[in-house]
């Protein structure tokens, strides 16, 4: 009897025992759970934090492309008023320059006439009338008298109206100098702004390039880009694929294979299925100078205007039978959606919106939705 209580003691102090230690890995195990959730939960708020910080840089970079877009359209504008401001200027001065030129001859030729009558005496014309040795003489030479006097007062009407007139076109030029004047201080504050703005660019481009600047980042950026054009794209077309397009108005595209213009001039930097960065070139990117004029390759309707992530200013230009253009990284957009384009129409301003860091355009084809070799269907280049 006293056998079994003292195993039954022993067992029982081993299992309390076990049960202490089991218990105490437990605790353990849940002290190392709860620390491991509480890491996770960091690391999840930290991804949280830098998907809503980058987000915020995108957006931030979608408002700076678009202000130092509409800052480059007024600048643009602007040089084109001071433009016409100074050809007004110029044929302002051209026009008082001759009317000076008139008045001062008229000025002239009074003059003569006036000292020629105080030479003959101021009281010829009395003695005249007083002298009747001849009075048919002396009724022709009053007639003279008239006449000039009558020449001389239409002079001076005619230098008076033509003073009216050189005043006009003085008062037009200091009218005109100072709408120029107001037009080239808007034009020094443009420019100011756009010098700021780009600072701002290069300076947010560097904080986002610290977001992608591992491969895999990269390749989920491009990948991303891509879905999110190749998505727009097809929405585009459902939204058109019942659009009533006139044969007059848009030529079918297929038959222009080959015989397209470039939208610009300028050499391709990267071709069509080149190698970007761990991804490829959908389109062609052609060097371009900041500014230039983009032109639509032929005729369609402008279906998308705006700034696209990875494209940044994009146009795309629907062309009927399952067709597009794409002109991407705009400085500025000068059309808007619903417009009808024809060849060669200025439809935006080459730059480096989106992100770019040099100026070019990106221009691509789509064919239902696909992206072909904008080469195949331009025209050759020497």
């Amino acid at each position: 009897m006293k056998a079994n209580n003292y195993c039954f003691i022993l067992l029982f102090t081993c299992y309390f025992f076990c049960f202490e230690a089991l218990a105490g890995e437990a605790e353990k195990k849940t002290k190392e759970l709860t620390g491991l959730q509480t890491k996770i939960k960091q690391i999840n708020s930290t991804i949280n934090n830098l998907k809503a910080k980058k987000n915020s840089l995108i957006a931030e970079l979608k408002t700076l492309d678009i202000q130092f877009g509409n800052s480059a359209i007024q600048l643009k504008e602007l040089k084109q008023q001071i433009a016409t401001i100074n050809s007004t200027l110029k044929k302002n001065q051209q026009k008082i320059n001759i009317k000076q030129g008139q008045v001062d001859k008229q000025k002239r030729g009074l003059e003569r006439q006036i000292k020629v009558a105080y030479s003959v005496g101021r009281n010829d014309k009395l003695k005249l009338m007083l002298n009747q040795q001849d009075p048919a003489v002396s009724g022709r030479i009053l007639t003279y008298y008239d006449y000039f006097n009558k020449v001389r007062l239409k002079k001076i009407s005619k230098i008076d109206s033509d003073l009216q007139q050189l005043h006009s076109l003085k008062q037009l030029q200091d009218n005109e100098s100072a709408l120029l004047l107001e037009k080239l201080s808007k034009e020094n504050a443009e420019q100011a702004t756009l010098v700021e703005t780009r600072e701002k660019q290069k300076k947010l481009l560097k904080k986002i390039g610290r977001h992608f600047d591992t491969k895999s980042n990269q390749l989920k950026h491009f990948k991303s880009n891509e879905a999110r054009l190749k998505k727009l794209i097809i929405k585009l077309q459902q939204a058109t694929d019942d659009f009533p397009f006139e044969e007059d108005v848009v030529k079918k595209f297929s038959k222009l294979k080959g015989k397209l213009p470039w939208p610009i001039k300028g050499k391709i930097l990267k071709k069509f299925g080149a190698k970007r960065s761990i991804s490829q070139w959908d389109g062609v990117l052609i060097k371009a100078r900041s500014g230039a004029n983009i032109r639509a390759v032929t005729g369609g309707i402008v279906v998308y205007a705006d700034w696209l992530r990875g494209y940044g200013l994009l146009t795309i230009i629907e062309h009927g039978k399952d067709y597009m253009s794409l002109y991407a990284f705009n400085q500025s957009l000068y059309k808007s959606v619903g417009d009808w384009v024809d060849a060669g129409t200025v439809i935006a301003s080459a730059g480096q919106s989106g992100g770019q860091s040099e100026t070019g355009l990106y221009f691509g084809i789509r064919k239902q939705g696909k992206p072909v070799n904008p080469e195949k269907w331009c025209r050759k280049t020497r």
